[in-house]
């Protein structure tokens, strides 16, 4: 179990405002009239003090308190234009961030849990003891916002009056940070009282990017306090390590709902999307996949735009599963962003009318945006992320330098996009029945298959394995990515696989809403299935087609084929769903290589999971019951069949 709030809170011991009184003359001190006045219709004792012990530490020059007013969003905009964080593009409201050349991921090998030594922090974590951590706060922090203006603003993560949402407050001399969480999230200030009082808590986020020099990124750091959930960051400005409602809060959300959620709540790395099916029926999606391996085009496949990175869920008292997401927008990964693949988002991002901030892509002599895989003509020139650039550049190892960042992103309101949902802001979310886990997987698993229960859904979830992408400092190779959520899990990794068990075998949900969990994986390569090309083996359109059949599944109106591993498509539902959703024929032959079982690829996954697991403390016994179960089976089917297992014989088996 976690033990919240059982000793001195770092804010409060180094800041050492400890009254409403002092607080207030810190308000006094660093407020005009005007900012003082919009404190004061903030009357939380807990939140006031705070935010006055941030000011005593970082010790800027004013502080901003942004009530989420146009006059203030605008201010907000004009500081970060006027400080150079971002600068304006031809498109009215489009500007370009750009992030330091060695920082355009998350930094996580400076990233760390404040623990105390009894304190269970994931294996796949860092963890820094509560005296270390508050001396490097004060070192780094202390006078860190001197010459600065500190924004304050105050936020919700999911819907006012969700019973799963969570107020936060962050706290940043960045405007491009701050002008970032005005897009991505709900500026409560006018609910944030009443939100705190009526769910009992609040998320605190306290960075400043100080002088923003490649030479203090050694001294980086971000910190999460889960005890008093508050994290800190300094030295960076990457909105993955700066942004901290987004990662830093959800890592909060994850332990609230493992700890305190009692099998009734989770917290997701997934999409919600909304697919329709026959008779404009529509069924709820979510989904979770590593950033970086397809996350915001599936959510774009959708009907209906809910959410492309987060989503808290809750069982109600309708005995559905219900769903939110915590942000109202999208921090997207451009790479790969086309007019075939990506209609709706291109649609955004290249006509006027929609609020952008672009980072870390090749800005023209015209001050246009251009990214790798857009498909339009490049410029041979520009201004990209590591400073002057021209066609043919290469590093000092002599490699090519792109064009645009594997990790360069678009920052937009999800209210730009075509199929946005009013559902986005429903405070009871919307009830979710089709849950899927995917990865880049290049050689082992089919493009979507489907777990026999929920307890081996959990499994596709813990076994998800990945090819390692750009949105991690210096992450190479294949990687396990356990629910696509593992570098946000804080705790033991058997307290929140319990907790997703628990979750989604939870017999208060109705026998007609019992969840239907899927694998899916679009990264599959000719190479992999005989032949002789490293070219995936289907297209991005595709994807409507995996999520039609599981719409389907979900409602008992397609067959499938029954195996070790899970259900599959038969080629029948999918060859009419190709030519019905996206107009493309397809055939048997490139069906039996996307569905062919590669039982020596599939028992090399399920033992790198035996392995890995074994060395975890308390996993649950079901998890090597249902991988033993598997692999047991694809031995029989191997010793039947051979090596490669086809449709036609799983079928006959």
């Amino acid at each position: 179990m976690l033990k919240m709030a059982d000793n001195t809170e770092l804010l409060t011991g180094i800041g050492a405002i400890t009254t409403l009184e002092k607080a207030d003359d810190v308000f006094r001190q660093f407020m005009d009239d005007t900012q003082y006045g919009k404190m004061s219709r903030i009357s939380t004792p807990d939140v006031r003090i705070k935010i006055a012990n941030a000011i005593r530490i970082c010790r800027p020059e004013s502080v901003f308190i942004n009530s989420g007013s146009e006059a203030d969003r605008q201010y907000i905009r004009k500081l970060s234009l006027d400080k150079g964080e971002e600068n304006p593009l031809a498109m009215a409201d489009h500007t370009i961030h750009f992030d330091l050349a060695k920082e355009q991921g998350r930094i996580v090998d400076r990233t760390f849990y404040i623990a105390d030594p009894e304190e269970h922090i994931s294996s796949l974590a860092n963890r820094m003891d509560r005296p270390t951590a508050a001396e490097l706060i004060q070192t780094h922090l202390s006078g860190i916002m001197a010459d600065m203006t500190m924004i304050v603003g105050f936020y919700m993560r999911g819907p006012v009056g969700s019973p799963v949402s969570n107020p936060a407050l962050e706290i940043t001399s960045s405007a491009y940070v701050s002008h970032s969480a005005e897009i991505l999230y709900r500026n409560a200030f006018d609910d944030f009282d009443a939100q705190v009082a009526d769910l009992g808590h609040f998320f605190t986020n306290v960075h400043s990017e100080g002088f923003n020099r490649d030479e203090d990124l050694p001294d980086a750091r971000v910190l999460m306090d889960r005890k008093f959930q508050t994290t800190f960051s300094w030295k960076c400005t990457y909105a993955g390590n700066t942004l901290l409602l987004k990662k830093g809060n959800h890592r909060f959300a994850v332990d609230k709902a493992v700890y305190q959620g009692q099998g009734k709540e989770l917290a997701e790395h997934m999409f919600i999307t909304g697919i329709q099916g026959p008779g404009n029926r529509v069924t709820w999606f979510a989904g979770a996949a590593p950033s970086g391996c397809g996350k915001t085009t599936t959510a774009m496949a959708g009907t209906w735009f809910v959410g492309d990175d987060l989503a808290q869920m809750w069982i109600a008292e309708d005995q559905t599963i219900r769903s939110i997401n915590p942000e109202c927008g999208i921090f997207g990964i451009v790479e790969d962003v086309n007019r075939e693949g990506d209609p709706m988002l291109i649609d955004a991002l290249r006509n006027p009318g929609c609020e952008v901030i672009w980072s870390n892509v090749l800005i023209d002599d015209q001050q246009i945006p251009h990214w790798v895989g857009n498909n339009e003509p490049h410029p041979d020139c520009g201004i990209n992320f590591q400073g002057k650039w021209e066609k043919g550049m290469t590093d000092s190892n002599g490699k090519a330098i792109p064009l645009s960042h594997p990790n360069a992103r678009c920052t937009l309101a999800s209210t730009a996009l075509k199929n946005f949902s009013d559902e986005s802001e429903n405070r009871n979310g919307v009830i979710t029945r089709v849950f899927t886990y995917s990865g880049r997987d290049a050689d082992t698993m089919p493009p979507v298959w489907v777990a026999k229960s929920s307890d081996h859904g959990v499994v596709i979830g813990a076994s998800i394995v990945s090819a390692a992408t750009a949105t991690e400092v210096g992450a190479t190779g294949i990687k396990r990515a356990p629910w696509a959520n593992a570098p946000f899990i804080p705790g033991a990794l058997g307290d929140y696989m319990d907790a997703q068990f628990r979750f989604f075998g939870n017999p208060d949900i109705a026998m007609t809403h019992r969840p239907v969990m899927a694998g899916l994986n679009y990264f599959l390569t000719h190479e992999a299935r005989g032949g002789d090309s490293k070219k995936l083996l289907g297209e991005k359109r595709d994807v409507k087609v995996w999520l039609s059949w599981l719409e389907r599944y979900a409602h008992n109106e397609v067959s499938a084929i029954e195996t070790p591993i899970g259900n599959l498509p038969e080629f029948g539902d999918l060859r009419d769903l190709f030519n019905g959703i996206i107009g493309k024929t397809y055939d048997q032959e490139l069906y039996t290589k996307q569905f062919s079982l590669y039982t020596s690829n599939i028992i090399g996954r399920i033992e790198l999971q035996e392995t890995a697991y074994a060395k975890e403390e308390n996993i649950p016994q079901r998890l090597f019951d249902i991988l033993s179960e598997q692999k047991t089976g694809l031995e029989k089917l191997r010793e039947r069949f051979g090596e490669i297992i086809t449709p036609d014989q799983l079928t006959k088996a």
